[in-house]
């Protein structure tokens, strides 16, 4: 160990009887061991073991040495950036193994799920209240030495909070980090430099003796205490606004115990043909560890060890070699997590030959097409699926993988941003100093120039998936790409936008969908109007992307074509005139609203059903059998494992209430508001001065309560002045069951008093219609947006249940598949368990 880390320790009261951490610990802040410290405190986020976990027997011996208790803290945040149901279950399969460990040693674990930002307005989203306040009570804060994003900024500024010390130990190299004096820019280079440490270490036993059981004070945490053996984790995710689009990978558990199985497999039947079967994507020859050492949940010493005994030295090379390499780097290059930190970080050379062709023509694809696996390149879309749905890719195939990105992308910077996502959100050991490593090695780190120049890439080296393609089996990649247990067939009610937003996300993870939808197409309140007149959308006139979650498919339907930005005049019309708005971008459907729908209902996996409504489901013997037409008139052929329904909630409360009583009442609580629409044209120009108005009660009489220019958005035909207005609810319910004539009169008149009042004289009409909107807008709902019976396979969605923008709908049809694919894993684990 370096002397100066020895020093940092002696200087300020730190224990030197664990010999690990003794050459793996650095202080973050100057502050010493507070005296008046109530408790020695381990912060477990990236080493979720006992074993071989030198930051945990740090944190003992400290405590031993001063006579403390100690305390293990750990939590789930949806603070996280990439956060999702997939690494949310993982870790929490993780933590509930920690804590069975812990038990059985006598030390105590403080859990805390922490739903968003942290409650203390004093903190940062980054820096939670609870763990501050812990901090603040304790002797010393001992934590893992994760050197990137955003774990290194949580503790630099958790630190500088502090009067206590931060000590961060390194849990994850074979070699310590702090044994390496400085980064290299090429494995060979770094495998020289750390050769004899390397050589050592893999023969030698784990220098510490396991941690003896003993009883640990109680320290009073202030922190519910939680049921690991029976907690309902997909309860859990389910309470947290994270991503429920990536769902929890089937066939990968997290935890010691499953991570050693794992390990001991393939130890015992793949390692020796290791070296020779690595490369090939198309063969199970590769350890599929990186997941469970991500998280620390296995020691990677203990793998370098028994994989040197067992003769596996090319496992080895991969194990230490490259991914500590990767640790070095991001220790010393601070800002590699960012895109632009990343491209700032290359080699100069790289960053001058990629800045040098940033204008080259390149084919672009929009977010959820790459998301999805939809780029038309056979090869890149199946790695690209496989990563999706299990939360992995083989790590020669990633390399061709990221390389096609940085063709596909308007600039370095985005390709590092896509890179960036799509791994950190999909991968299981994304956002991991090794990955950050293997993704920028796509566009020159820990490489050297190659000739001869060509576009897009300059000298950076090119890996076509052509040429990979025709190396590997394909169809073999396929079964293994596309492995899923058995297949899953779920019926989503309704085509609505939560309806084809649940569907879609289903299909994504390999389901195969059918969506059941009364209407002739999909769209729900998204539903454009097509007659002689042309064409209105009557129901909702544009959607907003306030969440980053909706405002990712967003970005991805406007670069598709599917969606653009309204650019028209927004307004406000009070008593004191019109008020001009300058709201958040608002968006429109191309060429329809309704295109939406039908752009996530068109995925593989999907069957839309239009015009079958669903009279009633009843069990079958396995799943559910959907009686279908307005009477039931006829039965499927064949049962669905789920049933998930995002049609209005009256209609859901009858179609469950002998199935799922509990589900029909809360659909029957559910508090729907109808409205009136007016359908208006002429085919001179209303000369008002806007585009888009909401129109405030106080004026008009209270009936309307917003009046938009159909014609004004983006892709509408400009052959008429078409209006829509939308009546205020409380005149809709008041006025509920005139007919659809009677309406049309009375909103014709309000709309042109509204004119009048703004000094505008309308022109002649040649079209005025009313629709009725039963269940309009959904009123005060607040909530995730979905419920989901695990026992019965039943479950709903809508906006009903979460707000009344597109968004909101979007969002709950999203995690109600969410829901329904984390039970599905939970349930193959007590399958598993039970066989």
């Amino acid at each position: 160990m370096e002397s100066k880390y020895r020093s940092q320790l002696q200087q300020f009261g730190l224990p030197l009887a664990a010999a690990a951490a003794e050459e793996r610990a650095r202080l973050l802040s100057a502050a010493g061991v507070r005296v008046d410290g109530k408790f020695v405190l381990y912060w477990a986020h990236h080493a979720l073991r006992v074993e071989e976990n030198p930051a945990l027997e740090l944190a003992c011996a400290l405590a031993e040495s001063r006579g403390l208790p100690l305390l293990v803290y750990g939590q789930l945040s949806g603070t996280h950036p990439f956060l999702s149901d997939r690494h949310a279950a993982f870790m929490l399969e993780g933590f509930r193994d920690l804590a069975a460990q812990l038990s059985a040693l006598g030390i105590p674990l403080a859990f805390e799920f922490a739903p968003g930002a942290a409650s203390d307005p004093t903190c940062s989203d980054t820096c939670d209240a609870t763990l501050l306040r812990l901090a603040n009570s304790a002797a010393a804060l001992i934590t893992e030495d994760l050197p990137t994003e955003p774990f290194a900024s949580w503790t630099a500024r958790l630190a500088s909070r502090l009067a206590c010390p931060v000590v961060l130990v390194d849990t994850a190299c074979v070699v310590p980090m702090n044994a390496v004096e400085r980064t290299h820019d090429r494995a060979f280079a770094f495998a020289a430099a750390t050769k004899a440490e390397r050589t050592e270490r893999i023969a030698a036993p784990w220098p510490n003796p396991p941690i003896a059981p003993r009883a640990w004070p109680r320290v009073e945490h202030g922190l519910a205490e939680i049921d690991w053996p029976s907690l309902d984790i997909a309860r859990a995710v389910a309470a947290l606004e994270i991503d429920h689009s990536v769902a929890p990978v089937v066939d990968t558990v997290g935890g010691t115990a499953a991570g050693l199985a794992r390990w001991n497999a393939f130890r015992a039947t793949r390692l020796a043909d290791y070296a020779r079967d690595r490369n090939d994507a198309a063969i199970e020859g590769v350890s599929r560890m990186s997941a469970y050492l991500h998280y620390g949940m296995v020691s990677p010493m203990r793998l370098a060890r028994e994989a040197h005994a067992a003769g596996g030295e090319k496992f080895i090379e991969e194990l230490i070699v490259w991914r500590e390499l990767a640790y070095q780097w991001c220790r010393h290059a601070p800002l590699h997590a960012t895109p632009e930190g990343g491209f700032a970080s290359l080699p100069a050379w790289a960053q001058a030959t990629l800045r040098a062709h940033a204008d080259d023509t390149r084919a672009v694809h929009s977010w959820e097409r790459l998301a999805s696996g939809r780029t038309g390149d056979d090869l890149w879309d199946l790695a690209q699926r496989s990563l999706a749905m299990h939360g992995e890719l083989h790590n020669n195939l990633r390399m061709t993988w990221g390389k096609a990105l940085v063709g596909w992308t308007r600039s370095p910077e985005e390709a590092i941003r896509a890179l960036y996502d799509l791994n950190n959100r999909f991968a299981l050991d994304g956002a991991d100093p090794a990955s950050y490593g293997g993704l920028l090695w796509c566009v020159g780190l820990f490489d050297r120039p190659f000739s001869p120049e060509i576009p897009v890439f300059g000298t950076v080296r090119p890996r076509s998936t052509e040429a990979h393609a025709a190396r590997l089996d394909l169809d073999a990649f396929a079964r293994i790409a596309l492995r899923r247990t058995r297949p899953w067939r779920v019926a989503v009610i309704g085509a609505g936008i939560a309806g084809a937003a649940c569907a879609r996300t289903l299909a994504e993870h390999g389901v195969e969908v059918v969506v059941f939808e009364k209407s002739r197409g999909p769209g729900g309140r998204m539903s454009t109007r097509r007659g002689e007149a042309g064409e209105f959308d009557h129901g909702a006139q544009y959607l907003t992307a306030r969440d980053e979650r909706f405002a990712r498919r967003v970005g991805s339907w406007c670069h598709d074509g599917v969606a653009a930005e309204w650019k028209g005049r927004f307004a406000r019309i009070c008593a004191d005139g019109v008020q001009s708005l300058t709201p958040p971008p608002r968006f429109v459907a191309m060429p329809r609203m309704n295109a939406v729908c039908a752009s996530l209902l068109s995925h593989r996996g999907v069957t839309l059903r239009a015009e079958t409504p669903v009279a009633s489901i009843a069990r079958a013997e396995r799943g559910w059998m959907l009686s279908i037409g307005a009477a039931g008139s006829s039965t499927e052929s064949v049962p669905f494992d789920r049933v998930l329904s995002t049609a209005p909630a009256a209609q859901t409360a009858a179609l469950f209430a002998a199935a799922a009583p509990a589900l029909a009442e809360r659909a029957a609580h559910a508090m729907m508001r109808p409205v009136w629409a007016l359908m208006w044209a002429s085919h001179a120009r209303v000369e008002l001065p806007f585009d888009h108005a909401e129109i405030d009660s106080e004026f008009g009489g209270g009936i309307l309560a917003w009046i938009s220019r159909i014609s004004s958005k983006p892709g509408r035909a400009q052959d008429a002045d078409r209006w829509v207005t939308l009546a205020r609810p409380e005149w809709s319910a008041a006025h509920l069951e005139c007919s659809a004539e009677e309406i049309t009169a009375l909103l014709s008149e309000a709309f042109t008093r509204l004119c009048a009042a703004l000094a505008v004289v309308p022109p002649e009409r040649f079209h005025a219609v009313a629709h009725r909107w039963r269940f309009g807008l959904a009123h005060e709902a607040r909530g995730a947006g979905a419920a989901f019976d695990a026992q019965l396979g039943l479950g709903i969605a809508g906006d009903w249940m979460r707000g009344s923008r597109v968004e909101d709908a979007y969002l709950a049809g999203v995690a109600l598949a969410g829901r329904a694919l984390c039970e599905r894993y939970h349930a193959s684990l007590d399958i598993a368990a039970g066989a």
